[in-house]
This record gives C-alpha cells, structure tokens and sequence, in this order.
C-alpha cells in the first residue's frame, strides 16, 4: 500500500504528532463556523441543565477533525472520553464492557461507527435511548436475560460514510453535523498556528503556498509543513517563505492545486485508458492497484470537490476541468459522439 503525503488517513507515527496540534476548546477550533455555534448552544444548555448532551453523529471526508471535536466536547463538558472504532467492537460483549465501564455524563466516541455489525447495533439502541444494556446469560434453555442499568453518557459517532450507517442507528442521535472542506482563509490560519505551536518560522507566502495545497484539510496541511520545514532545514535557512514552499512542495509532486501522484495517475487512468470514461470504480482500482473503498474514500471526495470527476449511474467520468489541468486536450463533441 502507497503511503501518501496528502492522504487524509494518518500513520501510526502521526498521532501523537497530531495530539499536540489539536486544539483543547471550542473557542480555538478554526472553521467549521456553523457547527461551532450550534455545539456552543448545545454544549452550553447541557451544562445548565447539568446533563450529558445528546448523542452526537459527526460525517465528512477524513481529516476534517471530527476526533478533536469529539474531544473538545468532552473537554468544554469537563469529563473523561473513552475512544474505540467500530471494527474494533467485534461482538456484543466487547460493547458491553465498554458500556459498564462509563460513568454519569462520559464519552464514548466510535470511530468509523458505520462499520458496527448489526448484533453489537442491537445492544447499542437501547443503550443509547433508555440506558439501559440487555444481555442473555447462559445458552439454550437455561438461558435468561439480563437488564443492566447505565449512567447516562454521550455517545459521539465520526463516520465518512455517513449513507452506510442504518437508519435505526442514524435515528438514535439527537445531533448530526457535516463537516465541510475549509476554505483557503481557514486553512492559512491552522497553518499559522500549527507552525506557531512547533516553532517553525513562516512568512505570509510560505503559509498561502502550504495552505492552498491541503485540499481543504487541516490534516494534510500539518503534514505538508512538517515537510516543508525538513526542507527549509535542510536546503534553506530554516525559514519558509514562498519559494522554499513551492520548491519544497514541487519535490514532494504535489501540484498548485494539492494533487499528488496518485491523484493525476487516477485521472490519466481514465482519461488515457477509458478515453475519459464512463469507468466503473473496480475497473479503475484493477488499473492503478488500489482498493476501489481506498479510490471511494480517499481519493474521490477532493477530486469531486475540484470538479475533476462526475459520478454517473455508468461510472466515473472526467471533466473537461481534469483535462485542463493536466495539461491534456479535451476531446471536441464530434470526436466524444465516436467515443
């Protein structure tokens, strides 16, 4: 599997990197205005009425920063935060163990909770809406049921598929918000800070050039100056300005707009192997060696944002945009009714 400099997944050698860039209140996280001002509301009516808040669904693209919400509110709440996944949640009793290890008013966040498997869904509805968890002790006819009360908790979902998660379980959260990519003048500001917590020197240009190539994430923009600074250090004087950046960031093929190789490989594939589609997804991870979920998740939803690629009920299909960008000349309408 390629390891990607602007992928939204991080390494494992990346978390506590990114555990010290995050942001510990709501009144530091940068962008998502309008989710901010409806948690604030949310956060603050909880704390006045000394209840746990509802539970609380986040989706979007990777990298958004779903994981430090889920942690500010646990922090602007004043209370412990458990963290799973929901692969990680194999049987109804590895839920259970969790659930009666909570106290009045904690956190539980489940990452990728889409991927729950219907038996461990089960035990979480009632759990989520009466808190209350019903085991079956024992097998065949000796077998009885249990009923165990909770303390009341939040329960915070982060999903990227947000159409996968059931219905039943979508319904059971009092709170849903989608995080959106951020706009340029957000992603200068996360840079700016990021680079003032590591104490790396940047100029105005060095922090436009690094932001305007993050694909609207703050993930791969900390990302992106971990690298630009290696190079500053290495090839300059430390400091990043515009030209280190870009000279930087052009050694690294990640191109004015954020797309690395891997992007460009997707978009030739189809427009120099399919003529520009319609391709399916399969066909197009057979072609470039990647999971078709990989292509879905990571790849896609930057590529759709830019207006590079068209889902249709046929497959994907590249615009006239991707073919600009990549220099390539965009067949006319008498040459794309022979296609």
């Amino acid at each position: 599997m390629t390891t990607r400099l602007v992928s939204p997944k991080p390494t494992e050698d990346e978390s506590t990197f990114e555990l010290s860039l995050r942001p510990k209140r709501l009144a530091e996280y940068i962008g998502q205005d309008k989710i901010k001002q409806n948690l604030a509301i949310l956060l603050q009516a909880a704390q006045a009425r000394n209840e746990a808040i509802d539970h609380v669904l986040l989706y979007g693209p990777p990298g958004l920063g779903k994981t430090t919400l889920a942690n500010i509110i646990a922090n602007e709440m004043h209370v412990a935060i458990k963290t799973t996944s929901g692969p990680a949640i194999e049987r109804p009793g590895d839920l259970a163990a969790i659930l009666t290890n909570l106290r009045a008013g904690d956190v539980l966040f489940i990452d990728e909770v889409h991927r729950l498997s219907r038996a461990v869904e089960e035990v979480l509805y009632p759990a989520m809406e009466d808190f209350q968890l019903d085991l079956i002790i024992g097998k065949g006819p000796s077998a009885r049921s249990l009923r165990l009360k909770l303390p009341r908790f939040t329960l915070i979902g982060a999903t990227t598929r947000y159409a996968m998660m059931s219905a039943p379980l979508r319904d059971r959260f009092g709170a849903i918000y989608r995080l959106d990519y951020y706009d340029l003048a957000a992603m200068e500001t996360i840079v700016r800070r990021s680079a003032s917590i590591l104490g790396v020197p940047i100029d105005d240009g060095g922090v436009t050039e690094i932001a305007s190539r993050a694909r609207g994430t703050p993930r791969v923009a900390n990302r992106l100056l971990r690298r630009v600074r290696d190079y500053a250090q290495v090839r300059a004087d430390g400091t990043i300005t515009a030209q280190v950046a870009r000279a930087a960031l052009a050694m690294l093929e990640v191109d004015a707009l954020g797309l690395d190789e891997i992007d460009r490989k997707v978009l030739r594939t189809i427009i120099e192997k399919f003529d520009g589609g319609p391709v399916g997804l399969e066909t197009i991870a057979a072609s470039i060696s990647e999971e078709a979920d990989t292509i879905m998740d990571v790849y896609e939803p930057y590529l759709l944002q830019l207006g590079f690629l068209d889902r249709t009920p046929r497959g994907r299909v590249a615009t006239r945009r991707a073919y600009e960008h990549l220099g390539i000349k965009y067949p006319d309408a008498g040459q794309e009714r022979l296609l």
